[in-house]
C-alpha cells in the first residue's frame, strides 16, 4: 500500500466519523450543550492559569531590568567619578619639567 492509498483511507475514515457525528449531533442522540460547555469552562481555566504565569513572568523580568538599570547608572556614576579625580589629579600636579635653576 503506497502514502497515496494510505491518505486517502485516513481522509475517507474522517470523513464517515464526521458525518457520523452530524447525523448524531442532529438527531439529537447526543447531548452537545453540557460538553461544550464543560470543554469551554476548562478551557477558559486554563487560560486564566496561563495568563497568570505569563504575568508572574513578566513580573520578574521587570524587576531584572530595573536592577540593570540601577546597576549601569552606578557603574557610569563610578566611571565618572574616576575620571574627574584623574583629571583633579593632574591640574593639581605641579609641571617640574619646566624648574630654572
Amino acid at each position: 500500500m503506497n502514502n497515496t492509498t494510505k491518505y486517502g483511507l485516513f481522509f475517507l475514515g474522517g470523513v464517515v466519523v464526521g458525518a457520523l457525528g452530524a447525523v448524531a449531533i442532529t438527531r439529537g442522540k447526543l447531548n452537545v450543550k453540557p460538553l461544550a460547555a464543560d470543554l469551554l469552562s476548562t478551557g477558559l481555566d486554563l487560560r486564566d492559569k496561563v495568563m497568570a504565569g505569563v504575568e508572574g513572568v513578566k513580573e520578574d523580568l521587570a524587576d531584572v531590568m530595573a536592577e540593570a538599570e540601577v546597576k549601569s547608572q552606578e557603574r557610569k556614576l563610578a566611571k565618572e567619578a574616576l575620571e574627574s579625580t584623574k583629571s583633579d589629579e593632574t591640574l593639581s600636579e605641579p609641571d617640574t619639567s619646566k624648574v630654572v635653576a
